[in-house]
């Protein structure tokens, strides 16, 4: 696979990692559809403890989960772009938003999640396991 690396818009902040993905995903929750401002969000996800991040510009939002722990995302307060998600109900994986990444093309999801608050009338190919919740 070899590094994974990327960064918000305005070029301010930057992350990279050397950690293989433990996973890749499409996830319909109303919190990503939210912070992305469309249908669904595709995150690889890597141990949080294994990404490099940094910048000026970097900001944080918390709020709690539905496993009622916190749920910490960052972003480029410069630009706005959204870069990682930490879940700490979920292992120490953090989620990286592949819209950030350099290089995307190696990219391809193995499930959807969150499907329960799917939207209509964005559905991708039905070939994609489908997770009610979080898998």
């Amino acid at each position: 696979m070899g590094d994974i690396s990327g960064g918000c818009l305005c070029g301010a902040v930057r992350y990279s990692t050397k950690a293989e993905p433990a996973m890749i995903v499409v996830c319909h929750c109303t919190e990503c559809r939210k912070q992305n401002g469309t249908a669904f969000s595709v995150n690889v996800l890597v141990p949080n403890d294994q990404i490099e991040i940094g910048g000026e510009t970097l900001t944080q939002y918390e709020s709690t989960g539905t496993s009622g722990q916190k749920v910490s995302r960052s972003f480029c307060n410069r630009c706005g772009s959204p870069l990682t998600t930490l879940f700490e109900g979920f292992g120490g994986l953090a989620a990286i938003k592949v819209g950030t990444l350099d290089d995307s093309s190696w990219v391809k999801p193995g499930s959807q999640i969150w499907c329960d608050s799917l939207q209509p009338w964005g559905v991708l190919a039905d070939d994609l396991q489908k997770v009610p919740q979080n898998p």
